[in-house]
């Protein structure tokens, strides 16, 4: 039996990224180590958040057309139903957020970085700064996660989602994104008893993944 995952058309538009983060780069190792292995330690953790501390004011200043994108077409041809309570997980700056928030009353944002939260709106939903191995959520609480370029906590993201709930995994650059694992890996990860649909996007690509058991 092959993958499960059902491949749908490009959106329009859909550029390739420039070349920006190979297989070789340090976010990409720790990604994978972190989803496959569950390599995450206080050390690592506080070396991240760190990183994102000070590329905050950066990325506030920039605009995210293209980062938004497959969040975008995600929402739209993705299967995902409206209503319930969204989080967003390493929201960052708010980017995610700002989608999130036009389509869904409650959303909350997570990230390990506070400066990254505090460069954020703060109108758009409640801003938690936490870490995603540990989520400071019941079981069960929400409908959907998004997490767009961030750390795969695939344990954690199961708990705090609903039996119905679906998962958006975005990579704005494909390919080229630090913090990259195509949608066969991210299946992979979650383990038997999930489906996806995915597809590019802007400069990158989505994923929507579900427990097919209750589909």
């Amino acid at each position: 039996m092959g993958v499960p995952i059902e491949r749908l058309t490009a959106a329009p538009g859909v550029t390739d990224p420039e070349p920006f983060a190979g297989p070789d780069h340090p976010m990409r190792k720790l990604t994978r180590a972190v989803a496959f292995d569950g390599e995450w330690t206080p050390d690592r953790a506080a070396k991240v958040s760190a990183l994102f501390d000070g590329m905050a004011a950066e990325w506030a200043a920039r605009l995210h057309s293209s980062k938004l994108a497959p969040v975008i077409d995600a929402l739209d041809r993705g299967g995902v139903a409206r209503g319930g309570r969204w989080l967003e997980l390493g929201s960052g700056t708010g980017a995610g957020t700002s989608v999130l928030a036009e389509q869904f009353e409650a959303v909350i944002a997570l990230d390990l970085s506070r400066q990254m939260l505090l460069h954020a709106p703060g109108h758009l939903a409640p801003r938690v700064q936490g870490d995603a191995s540990s989520l400071p959520f019941a079981a069960g609480t929400f409908r959907g996660v998004l997490i767009l370029n961030m750390l795969l906590f695939p344990a954690e993201v199961t708990r705090v989602l609903a039996p119905d709930g679906v998962v958006v995994w975005v990579n704005s650059l494909g390919d080229q994104t630090p913090i990259h694992l195509p949608v066969e890996e991210v299946l992979e990860v979650f383990g038997p008893g999930w489906t996806a649909r995915t597809a590019d996007a802007g400069t990158g690509f989505w994923a929507t993944l579900r427990r097919d058991v209750l589909r």
